[in-house]
């Protein structure tokens, strides 16, 4: 059984490792701090964020547009994707003490509840937003409520497979759930995929590794995944992807969520 002690060695070994391979990266000096809001920041700190953003955009700090732009679609359109999951307690209520899914809306459909949409809600007033929905059919609803994102990892990983983790999470976190690299892994060229084109590699993966951002702040959402390069042999990180479809999915707890 592993301890506590030695998970946080291990990780802390994995993000030393990463680190070291991502050092060139990180000698670049940045007069203005980038980070597109924590996962669980107010609407008032998201607002006040993007307005600092903007201003750093408009004298000229155009690398700063992209997360501008990022605040504000969470701002207009909330954090919420159908296929997000949500990790949800509610006290005394056994059939809505679970993980459930969003679905299209976005909304989650609760067992006797119903459909609550979930347009325009932040992470942050998530536990608010169900509190005041449920309280129609319970009196004083006491609520938990987490995000979770369903994100696949492949190739050059002991367990290859499609993970639970919390939006707060780092690309090092989701590589300690699937048992972190192989000894062929090639770090360096880790990349984040989509359906349709990467979301992130390259040495714009590498500095926000180096920097500590948080799978939110580079807009990682459910159904992407991770891949994990061979040295030398990109192609078989690719069709592992096809081995992994049938893994029952696993929630990784990066934190205690509740």
């Amino acid at each position: 059984m592993t301890t506590p002690r030695a998970s946080v060695g291990r990780r802390a070994v994995l993000a030393s490792g990463v680190l070291l391979a991502f050092a060139a990266a990180a000698a670049a000096q940045r007069t203005f701090t980038a980070d597109p809001g924590p996962s669980y920041a107010s609407r008032g700190a998201l607002e006040e964020r993007l307005q600092r953003l903007e201003q750093a955009v408009r004298a000229g700090s155009h690398r700063f547009q992209a997360e501008a732009d990022l605040i504000r679609a969470r701002l207009d359109s909330g954090d919420f994707q159908p296929g997000d999951r949500i990790l949800l307690k509610v006290e005394g209520e056994q059939q809505l003490s679970d993980t459930f899914t969003v679905g299209p809306g976005p909304a989650l459909t609760l067992p006797q509840i119903g459909t609550i949409p979930l347009t325009r809600v932040l992470r942050a007033e998530l536990e608010d937003h169900l509190r005041t929905h449920l309280a129609a059919f319970i009196k004083n609803p006491v609520v938990r409520a987490r995000s979770l994102i369903r994100v696949g990892v492949v190739g050059e990983v002991a367990r290859p497979g499609f993970y639970l983790v919390p939006p707060s999470g780092q690309v090092e976190d989701v590589l300690m759930a699937a048992g972190g690299p192989t000894q062929n892994a090639k770090l360096t060229g880790l990349v984040i995929q989509r359906a349709g084109g990467n979301v992130q590699q390259g040495q714009t993966l590498q500095r926000a590794m180096t920097e500590g951002r948080t799978l939110d702040d580079l807009g990682v959402r459910s159904g992407d995944r991770l891949s994990v390069p061979r040295h030398g042999d990109f192609g078989r990180t690719v069709t592992t992807l096809g081995a992994i479809v049938a893994i029952p999915v696993t929630i990784f707890a990066i934190t205690r969520i509740f």
